[in-house]
């Protein structure tokens, strides 16, 4: 096992049965995965293709993905993607900064300040 440190998060919630966290990490592969599903995104910034998903471990989801999270479980989200030839850069980061919002605000109950997205590359589509 590394020795790097894992942060986690405890979350809001009902402690009848005991608190509950989150690490970090775990709400980087939630945004990765969320910005991963958005039309004209070709990959995260560690080359991970949704078609890699499935053969590749699920913290490669979290390439190209920072997050920081304050004492107030205030989360700010920063994504390097690269970019599908074609589509509009500043509508398709719109719906990245949506959908990355909207995916960790509902499945961690976190608060998403900022999400920042970096395009690091145009990728041309393949012919098939």
């Amino acid at each position: 096992m590394e020795n790097a440190e894992v942060h986690t998060y405890k979350l809001d919630n009902d402690e009848t049965f005991g608190e509950v966290s989150i690490a970090d990490e775990v709400v980087a592969m939630i945004a990765g995965l969320a910005a991963s599903e958005v039309e004209g995104v070709a990959s995260m910034a560690g080359n991970v293709t949704r078609d890699l998903i499935n053969k590749l471990s699920m913290k490669s989801l979290s390439k190209g993905v920072r997050i920081t999270v304050d004492e107030n479980k205030t989360v700010k989200a920063a994504l390097a993607i690269n970019i599908r030839y074609g589509y509009n850069v500043p509508d398709t980061s719109a719906q990245v900064q949506e959908k990355v919002k909207t995916a960790i605000e509902t499945m961690t109950g976190l608060n998403v300040a900022e999400v920042n997205v970096k395009i690091v590359n145009v990728e041309m589509e393949e012919n098939e």
